[in-house]
């Protein structure tokens, strides 16, 4: 933790102990009671020990409501302050808060017996159930909103881990899923060079010509595939897939994807420029399916059936940028489709982002590099 992270975690421990503090000593210097000095050096004392609640949690309530109890002891009556109920309550309330398991419950039951024994042996007064009643709605209401809390907490704690793996979970299949495709790529492409040395060589001395031009295609075949075998490094395959020689779909499918969309009912305002760009496959694939996402997001949660989607090509990206009206209140998804075209995009080494224009739609960029 840093120094200022340490500073901020020990200002939200100790503010509320000092000002309890603070208000102690200036309640007992006004009300002056017997040994007024005294019982505001026990509160004080108390609220002390309350600061180190998260780090000593059994010994720190423990202290400060033993002090508490001690108070009647030395001599200061505690029917007129307020501030030892205060503290007594904040205690009760760590207890529960921070210890949470049966130490919290002996706890509780040896304070109870400190108080029945103040009550029995060192305060002069006369008792009745109503004092049984006052310990009792002192000391339960607090230790029970402490257990409370440190089962939202415990609970939330669960709850962020499973989240945690969802979305880890949902990176990694991505990642599978983006190495499947590539290895395919891959494979196809070196299934073209195989096909394309074996014709050179049959035209290397009846057609040299020919059989020139059909080296260089291979050549420029195992250049791509080695920019796409670059890629597949740097994601994790699942090692019992089969190999595949089918080329993936890409930017010149996107036109055949969006009809079926619209078949299904979401109208799209699609700006593709023509003809279709050649592009590295790796980005082609990508492409594809990013939009595949998008749109499917804009059919499932939008507002209205209604989505603009523009691809533009130069020679160094490929931008994709979508839009839809925002989502209804019921219709959020959970996420995880725009984590994976995250995962996607930077895997390719581009940029992408997300969220809400000034006029209410929901906007989503992809940038994919088509050099590097």
């Amino acid at each position: 933790m840093s120094t200022g992270g340490r500073l901020r975690h020990v200002a939200v421990v100790v503010w509320l102990p000092a000002t309890l503090a603070v208000l102690a000593v200036v309640e007992m210097a006004a009300l002056r009671p017997d040994r007024w000095q005294t019982a505001a050096a026990v509160e004080v004392g108390a609220c002390v020990a309350l600061c180190g609640r998260r780090r000593f949690v059994l010994a720190s309530p423990m202290l400060a409501l033993a002090a508490v109890v001690l108070i009647p002891v030395l001599g200061t009556p505690l029917d007129v302050p307020a501030m030892p109920v205060a503290l007594s309550a904040f205690a009760f309330f760590s207890l529960g808060r921070y210890v949470g398991d049966r130490r919290a419950a002996l706890g509780f039951v040896l304070i109870l017996m400190g108080v029945w024994a103040d009550y029995r042996w060192f305060d002069s007064r006369a008792h009745s159930i109503a004092d049984v009643v006052f310990v009792l709605v002192l000391a339960v209401p607090p230790f029970v909103l402490g257990l409370l809390l440190r089962r939202l907490a415990e609970q939330k704690a669960v709850l962020e881990s499973t989240q945690e793996l969802v979305r880890a979970q949902a990176v990694r299949d991505e990642r599978d899923r983006i190495a499947r495709e590539l290895h395919d790529v891959i494979a196809h492409s070196v299934s073209a060079m195989v096909v394309q040395t074996a014709a050179a060589q049959d035209l290397v001395r009846s057609d040299p010509v020919r059989a020139e031009a059909v080296l260089a295609d291979v050549a420029d075949t195992g250049r791509r595939a080695l920019a796409e075998t670059g890629r597949l490094l740097h994601v994790i395959r699942d090692s019992d897939d089969e190999l595949g020689l089918t080329p993936t779909p890409g930017l010149a499918q996107v036109p055949e994807l969006v009809d079926r969309f619209r078949a299904e009912g979401l109208t799209v305002d699609l700006d593709l420029v023509q003809p279709v760009p050649a592009l590295p496959a790796g980005v082609d694939v990508s492409t594809y399916r990013i939009v595949q996402e998008a749109l499917t997001n804009a059919l499932r949660y939008g507002a209205d059936r209604d989505a603009s989607l523009s691809i533009a090509c130069t020679e160094r990206e490929v931008r994709i940028e979508t839009s839809n009206a925002i989502a209804r209140a019921d219709g959020v998804g959970s996420g995880l489709g725009l984590l994976g075209m995250a995962e996607r995009v930077a895997v390719l080494g581009g940029t992408f982002s997300h969220g809400v224009s000034p006029a209410g739609r929901f906007e989503l960029a992809a940038t994919l590099p088509v050099s590097q």
